[in-house]
């Protein structure tokens, strides 16, 4: 109902993945691309704040682009290992760092090597639980669970993404470190139904086969 549009791609990638994965032909995927795009498209002459936003992006020299610079002024200020916990002056200056621009936060504080030590859980979440769901048994429960792992890191992505000024702004928390309620109760949600469809359980998985070696494909 509400004009989100980056929570809207979220979804709708996601989507897209799990029917690749579900074994949809290409020519099928090709027909949901360009409806996909066409409906982006479409987008950009209804929605105004996301043409404001596509502007500030492609053009940022004619709007206000304070909230970017002061991101990226963070990130650099943070330098290796940062200024310290608690010593970030950004989140002062600029309002609602601590949601979508977290990771700016964490990088003036902690430094570039925390934040890629953050980058890696995120990747080794998605790796782990992508390589566990190839190993199940029943086909919805492959696709369900690699779909919910792959919401989690692509929302990582997109917000890292963001901070780092490589796409345009979608106001998307970082998974279990931005703040907001509704944001850890989703995303509580979203790995709590992950780990019970990938859990150790009676027939989950294909008899004799190890956790700890690559399995099949998704079906």
């Amino acid at each position: 109902i509400q004009p989100d549009i980056g929570q809207t791609l979220l979804i709708t990638t996601t989507f897209m993945a799990v029917f690749f994965m579900a074994g949809v032909p290409f020519k099928w995927m090709a027909v949901l691309a360009s409806a996909g795009m066409a409906g982006l498209v479409s987008l950009y002459f209804v929605f105004g704040h996301m043409r404001d936003r596509l502007s500030r992006f492609f053009s940022p020299e004619t709007t206000d682009t304070h909230q970017i610079d002061a991101a990226a002024e963070a990130i650099r200020a943070g330098g290796l290992l940062g200024r310290g916990v608690g010593e970030g002056v950004m989140k002062r200056r600029v309002p609602d760092l601590h949601t979508d621009f977290i990771y700016s936060v964490g990088a003036e504080e902690f430094g570039l090597i925390l934040s890629l030590i953050i980058i890696g859980l995120y990747a080794f979440i998605v790796v782990r639980g992508l390589r566990r769901a190839m190993k199940l048994t029943d086909p919805f429960e492959q696709t369900a669970s690699a779909g919910l792992f792959m919401l989690i890191g692509l929302q990582a992505c997109i917000n890292v993404a963001v901070n780092l000024n490589l796409i345009p702004t979608k106001g998307m928390t970082l998974p279990f470190v931005s703040y907001g309620g509704s944001s850890m109760i989703a995303m509580g949600l979203t790995m709590g139904f992950a780990l019970a469809l990938t859990r150790r359980r009676p027939g989950a998985y294909e008899p004799g086969a190890s956790l700890s070696r690559p399995g099949r494909r998704l079906l």
